[in-house]
């Protein structure tokens, strides 16, 4: 992790996470979003529309 590292908000869950400490990303839209968890990650995939 450097200093300057940023954190984005998991999508599902609302957790402030390190894009470098994310268990999983999706690309959805052209954007990238980032999760905690696998299983937040999964509910993410299942119905993007449900969390964005």
């Amino acid at each position: 992790m450097t200093d300057s590292e940023q954190l984005v908000l998991d999508p599902v869950c609302q957790m402030r996470i390190r894009p470098s400490d994310a268990v999983a990303t999706i690309e959805h839209d052209g954007k990238t979003y980032y999760f905690c968890s696998q299983d937040c990650a999964d509910s993410f995939g299942e119905a993007p529309e449900d969390y964005i």
